[in-house]
């Protein structure tokens, strides 16, 4: 992991405490994609012995918040990144760790234009979580804004 990777894992550990609640990894942090990942850790577990739905869904917008701050941190002075919405379909049983792997689902220089000409841009941001044998355990999508300062 690079430095600038390690930096935004840090930023988001000090600032979200349920990254560091939920002991979540970063292992890659870039402005098109960001990977995160969950230990298996038993005091998180649902009755089926994965991880429970929260905690599914906190691992993957914590994933897709990765890739906002990488592909738009140099915004903040003059937005906040906010999410609008969020979906999620869970499709086999998380064991073990579970990896997110968050998507940008625009252009960044796209957004950024908007958000140039005084809207408030909207955007998509798209997760899978899978388990250690490859299987896609849930898909995810988080609407953002870069909600202008002011």
């Amino acid at each position: 992991m690079s430095a600038d990777q390690t930096s935004l894992g840090e930023m988001l550990a000090a600032t979200v405490p349920l990254v560091r609640t939920l002991n979540l990894e970063f292992l890659e942090a870039g402005p098109d994609k960001a990977v995160l990942s969950l230990p298996d850790q038993a005091e998180f577990h649902n009755h089926v012995g994965g991880p429970h739905a929260g905690v599914m869904f906190s691992l993957g917008e914590s994933a897709s918040g990765a890739v906002v701050l990488a592909a738009f941190g140099d915004q903040l002075s003059r937005a906040v990144p906010l999410a609008v919405k969020a979906e999620i379909a869970y499709k086999k049983l998380a064991t073990g760790v579970i990896t997110a792997t968050a998507a940008l689902g625009r252009p960044a220089a796209e957004v950024i234009a908007e958000l140039d000409e005084g809207k408030r841009p909207e955007f998509p941001v798209t997760i899978e979580i899978r388990r250690a044998d490859g299987a896609v355990t849930a898909e995810m999508t988080v609407v953002w804004t870069l909600r202008p300062n002011g």
